[in-house]
């Protein structure tokens, strides 16, 4: 199946199971008059779950961020069914991203550096075209460069979100788990993590990525629809 007819992550549906409807579930049915307070994390979490399972299976597509995903998802659960200081969700909030951060990073020193999954990729870029107009002018070291700093600069995304989440975890989630008060919270937390914390970290990765387009143009010479996928 060619790139362009992969079936691709719906932005808004994700927002939906991953952001909406948890919070929801956690801020107003996590009461003993509706769910009860376990019962709701169970439920709340089993959509982001049952999501990540079906997506995967839909689109064949498991990296280390989906892994790490899942990952979070379980140690949120396991925090709250087994009653956990809450202060723990303050660490896991900010162990997960700050993880990536790394991993984009230590990858660097790999055959497969973690920039290529998130932005040099077939998905996103005409690799093909890319790397033979490099090989042409003679630039592919000039370009391997160019990936360690948008890999720097996307590492400081994660560690950014790792540094957000951790505040707003210490800030918001203070009642004992396996309570209401702390389902609510969680639901707060989880449904400002986008405004606050999603979107300064989108805005740097676009910052990576157009400054891996500028690179790309510079060294190669090609236009942006001859780089880009349509």
């Amino acid at each position: 199946m060619s790139a362009a007819a992969e079936p691709r992550e719906s932005v808004l549906l994700s927002l939906g199971v991953n952001i909406a409807i948890p919070a929801f579930i956690l801020m107003k049915l996590s009461g003993e008059e509706h769910l009860g307070p376990v019962a709701g994390l169970v439920v709340a979490l089993a959509f982001p779950l049952a999501y990540g399972t079906w997506d995967f299976h839909r689109r064949r597509e498991w990296n280390f961020v989906s892994v790490l995903g899942f990952v979070s998802v379980l140690l949120t659960g396991g925090i709250g069914l087994l009653q956990l200081d809450p202060k723990w969700i303050a660490v896991k909030e900010a162990a997960v991203p700050a993880a990536i951060g790394l991993a984009v990073l230590v990858s660097l020193y790999s055959p497969y550096p973690i920039i290529r999954t998130f932005l040099y990729n077939d998905k996103i870029i005409r690799v093909a075209e890319v790397d033979a107009a490099l090989a042409e002018r003679n630039n592919r070291a000039a370009f391997d460069r160019t990936l360690v700093h948008a890999s720097w600069m996307l590492a400081a995304s994660f560690f950014l979100s790792s540094l957000l989440n951790f505040v707003l975890a210490k800030i918001i989630v203070r009642s004992p788990p396996g309570t209401s008060a702390f389902n609510e919270e969680l639901g707060r937390m989880t449904a400002l993590s986008y405004p606050v914390i999603v979107i300064p970290s989108m805005a740097i990765m676009i910052a990576a990525l157009w400054y891996l387009f500028q690179s790309i143009r510079r060294l190669t010479g090609l236009g942006f629809e001859q780089i880009l996928r349509s």
